[in-house]
This record gives structure tokens, C-alpha cells and sequence, in this order.
């Protein structure tokens, strides 16, 4: 008896198991029956019972040479790890069967959706991401429908171990080999995002975030790439650009208080690190300053006596006497 099964039995399972066993084994259609028990308990939400029927299943397939005998087994497998994973909760025991399952039924059909499942298990519940990257990666082998979508799992999974350069590369061929797939727009997100982390390839991640941006302007993921494509820019010394970026992505970016939050962190630092006239530019980035004779950007005085008030007389008054020399005529020109 297996040893992942004979723990899960209770003692009236296993009395239950004990009578039927001899039955089961000389009757052909004892496993495909055992796996109908198995579906209905399942149904009625009776999981130990359900349980106990794939091991009659195994155990009456244990001599079964016919060619149909991988088949059921396959199945009984795939059930009793579903059990253990997804009725039961008990993690390490599902992974132990989905493992029995891909030795004994390599090439079955349940054996891929267990792959799948044992991934999910690695990562989630037991952090093992270099595990559920080679469960995905034996999956894609199989060349299944959903490939795109594992190819980007991948992918994903390079990102958090911070294998930024595999990460970029899994992404770039996701991209390339899936092109009409959903994905490649995340594709590009990811790849963009992985390319930053790396000191040497700034320039390239710009141009994954542009591509995602031109290439799909309806995505939902366009303004995430223009917020990214901003901390670029700011982070290469063009913060008016960056602003410009910010702003476009305003219009539908699902967090617009985080992108509103770095547009005025970075305008405080453009006040702080510019001189007072610095012209239009610093204007037209900087919305809480309405005119150019107000704040910090008011036109200096042209005469004198504006600079200390006078009237308008004495201002005229002041520009003719400056135009004209000691005896009234117009002033020499400069020597310089």
C-alpha cells in the first residue's frame, strides 16, 4: 500500500479497503468503478470516502497490464492529489502524489494539469520558485494551449527570485514567439520593469515601455508603462520630460494619487534646484504659480523709481533725462 495513502486512511477506510480488495482485483472494471465511486463522493462532499476509492482504483490497477491501465491510473492519481490539495488542505501529501503521478504517468493528459497544480503548490505554499519554474517549464514542453500564459509565469517567477537578466529574457521571447497571445503586453511591462534593475540597460527599458504604449494604446497596462517610462526619465536628469509622461498617465492610471504624489515631489525639487528666473519652462511645470510677476518669478523693475514706487510722471520723467546726456542731447555711445 502506498505509504501517502495508507496515512490518510482512517480505520473504518481501511476495513472498508481490506473487504473489497480481492473483489476489486479480479474484477477488470474494478478500477473505472472505483473511480465513479470516487467522483460521486466527491460530488456528495465526502472526501475521505473519495479517497479510499482511488486507493481501490491504484490497487486493483497494480497488475493491470491492459491499455487501459495507464489511463486509470492517471486518473486515480490526479484525483487523490486534487483531494489531498484542494478538499483536504494537506499540502506536502499532494505534493508527494502529484510527484508519483508525473514518474509513473509522464505523458498522460492529467499529468500536465498536475504539473500545473504541483507549481502552484511550490510557490504559493512552500516558496519554492526555482521548483515551480521547472514544473512550468516541463509543462511548456508539452506545447499546451495555455503556453503564453506559463510562459509569462515564468517569467514572473525569474522577476521575484531577482534574476532580472533571465526575467528580461524569458520575457523578450514570450513577446517574440506568442505575439497575437494577451500576454504581450505584460510581456513588455515585465520585461521594461527587469531591464531597470540592471545599471547597464536603462536605455532598453525605455524602449520596451515605449513599444507597449505605441503598440497597444488601449491596454490597461499603458499608463503603468508611462509611469515607469517617467522614473526613468527623472532618474536620467529630464525631469520636465518626466512630468510631461506623469501627466499623460493621470488620465487612467488605476492609482492616480500615487502618480500625483511623485509629480509634486518632483516639482518641489525643480523649485529647489532652479534659479528664480528660469523663464518658461519652470512656468509651464510648475501649476501653483499663475503669472510671471507673482512669487518667486516677478519681473524685475525696469527704472529706479518703480523699484521703490514712484508715480508713472516721475517714472516718464526718469527714462527721458536717462536717454539724453548732460546737455540734453542723446547719450555717446558705450567704448565697449
Amino acid at each position: 500500500m502506498r505509504a501517502w495513502l495508507k496515512r490518510s486512511l482512517s480505520v473504518a477506510g481501511a476495513v472498508l479497503a481490506a473487504s473489497t480488495l480481492t473483489l476489486a482485483a479480479c474484477d477488470k472494471g474494478g478500477a473505472p468503478a472505483h473511480l465513479e465511486k470516487a467522483r460521486s463522493a466527491l460530488y456528495n462532499k465526502h472526501p475521505q470516502e473519495a479517497l479510499s476509492e482511488y486507493k481501490m482504483a491504484l490497487d486493483a490497477l497494480d497488475k493491470d497490464e491492459s491499455k487501459e491501465a495507464p489511463l486509470y491510473r492517471a486518473r486515480a492519481l490526479r484525483g487523490a492529489a486534487d483531494v489531498y490539495y484542494l478538499e483536504l488542505h494537506d499540502f506536502a501529501r499532494a505534493v508527494e502524489v502529484y510527484r508519483e503521478l508525473i514518474k509513473l504517468c509522464p505523458e498522460a493528459p492529467e499529468t500536465l494539469d498536475g504539473r500545473l497544480n504541483l507549481a502552484d503548490l511550490l510557490e504559493r505554499q512552500f516558496h519554492d520558485l526555482r521548483g515551480a519554474i521547472a514544473e512550468l517549464t516541463a509543462a511548456l514542453a508539452r506545447n499546451p494551449p495555455q503556453s503564453a500564459e506559463l510562459a509569462y509565469r515564468v517569467s514572473k517567477l525569474y522577476f521575484e527570485l531577482g534574476d532580472y537578466q533571465q526575467c528580461e529574457l524569458e520575457a523578450a521571447n514570450l513577446a517574440k514567439h506568442y505575439e497575437t497571445s494577451a500576454y504581450v503586453d505584460d510581456a513588455l511591462l515585465l520585461r521594461g520593469q527587469a531591464l531597470a534593475m540592471m545599471d547597464d540597460r536603462k536605455t532598453d527599458a525605455m524602449k520596451s515601455f515605449e513599444e507597449l504604449t505605441q503598440r497597444f494604446p488601449d491596454s490597461d497596462l499603458r499608463p503603468h508603462a508611462l509611469f515607469e517610462e517617467g522614473k526613468l526619465l527623472a532618474d536620467t536628469g529630464e525631469p520636465e520630460k518626466a512630468i510631461e509622461v506623469w501627466v499623460e498617465a493621470l488620465k487612467k492610471h488605476p492609482e492616480p494619487q500615487v502618480v500625483q504624489t511623485v509629480i509634486s515631489r518632483v516639482r518641489k525639487q525643480l523649485r529647489r534646484s532652479e534659479p528664480a528666473a528660469v523663464g518658461d519652462a519652470a512656468k509651464a511645470f510648475d501649476r501653483d504659480v499663475p503669472g510671471a510677476n507673482v512669487g518667486p518669478f516677478r519681473a524685475p523693475p525696469k527704472t529706479s523709481l518703480e523699484a521703490v514706487g514712484g508715480s508713472s510722471e516721475e517714472q516718464a520723467r526718469e527714462a527721458r533725462m536717462g536717454s539724453e546726456g548732460p546737455s540734453g542731447n542723446a547719450a555717446p555711445p558705450s567704448r565697449e
